[in-house]
């Protein structure tokens, strides 16, 4: 508690002299550019920028731009109100510049390897974890495996998919922690970052449904079963029921993360847009509960994208299960009378 209340009053001190230190003219400024200050700290760059404390000192890197054009000239930059734009990829033109959310991926790739090299179990002799680091990293690996990949995909297939959704969770808990360290960026705030993700779940999800069922069997589950006259009102649907679920993925990861960081920058932003310091007395306690929420959101988030993942794979696997039992009506009660994977199952149908 005593620390909570000392960081509080450091970040007061910090934005009391940080709107104290501002001249007139910037502060008119600042309260003109709150929203593109923030828009600017929130968003993809490619400048990493550093900040300073307690001056108004930047130090900023400059990331290569690497741009492939298709056709001669597709990369040449055109001259906007907003400045230099490079064309897109609908032009001919393929960005691949390395980016502030780029890094972070990285930074996050880094640390996913470097808690698997520390934390896992690699000597099978002693198969109880020491030590309270690799004791919490078996508690969410063992989560993760009993509580979402059994649950929702079944005790047969389940632990076929526990390295994918180990790999979901803790790339997109890093990802989402690492937003909240000064100087750092959510990368997860992207939506290209949070669409990529839902892309991979996507495939590995088509890609369950079709070992299961079979391409046959999968093309067979696009008709939902009903006469084939009704088929050209039912394959647009279920095509289009395939592609809601990347795109919940994608959206509910992306404006979680993005809107806590923005509640956080605007509250702080208050003190000068209202040009007295005194409201950092309001402001600034309520940022630090935001950012607090934030630590609780970055976990919840990560358990709710690699859940949602889960649940979809389970639900791609139960249709291998429904066309069995299409082919072998007579031995319905056989195939649930085989207990744990049927069960489970049943789970992937809510």
């Amino acid at each position: 508690m005593r620390k909570a209340m000392v960081l509080i009053a450091s970040l007061f001190a910090a934005s009391v002299y940080a709107a104290s230190a501002a001249p007139a003219e910037g502060a008119e400024h600042g309260k003109e550019d709150v929203a593109g200050y923030i828009l600017h700290h929130v968003a993809d760059s490619h400048e990493y920028e550093f900040e300073v404390p307690l001056s108004h000192d930047h130090v900023a890197i400059h990331l290569p731009e690497i741009y492939i054009p298709f056709h001669e000239g597709a990369c040449t930059p055109t001259m906007t109100d907003h400045g230099n734009v490079v064309p897109g990829i609908t032009q001919g033109c393929l960005d691949l510049s390395i980016t502030k959310h780029t890094v972070m991926m990285w930074v996050a790739t880094a640390l996913l390897l470097a808690t698997i090299f520390i934390w896992s179990n690699r000597d099978k002799s002693k198969l109880v974890p020491r030590g309270a680091g690799a004791n919490l990293f078996e508690m969410l690996v063992l989560f993760v495996r009993d509580e979402l990949a059994i649950k929702n995909i079944g005790k047969e297939e389940g632990p076929r998919y526990v390295p994918f959704l180990l790999t979901a969770f803790f790339f997109i808990l890093f990802m989402n922690l690492l937003g909240l360290f000064p100087w750092m960026a959510t990368a997860t705030g992207n939506i290209a970052v949070t669409c990529a993700l839902a892309i991979c779940t996507f495939i590995v999800t088509q890609i369950a449904g079709i070992r299961a069922a079979g391409l046959g069997g999968y093309l067979k589950h696009l008709t939902g079963g009903v006469h084939p006259l009704l088929w050209p009102i039912m394959i647009p649907v279920e095509i289009l029921g395939l592609f809601t679920k990347p795109f919940a993925l994608t959206m509910r990861l992306f404006a979680n993360m993005l809107a806590g960081h923005i509640v956080i920058f605007f509250l702080l932003g208050l003190i000068f847009l209202m040009g007295s310091a005194a409201v950092g007395l309001v402001a600034v306690p309520f940022a630090m509960g935001i950012y607090f929420l934030e630590l609780f959101v970055a976990f919840v988030q990560a358990y709710v994208f690699t859940m949602l993942s889960a649940l979809f794979i389970g639900m791609s696997v139960a249709m291998g299960h429904h066309h069995d039992h299409g082919d072998h009506g007579a031995d319905l009660g056989h195939g649930h009378a085989e207990g744990g994977a049927s069960h489970d199952h049943g789970r992937a149908h809510m």
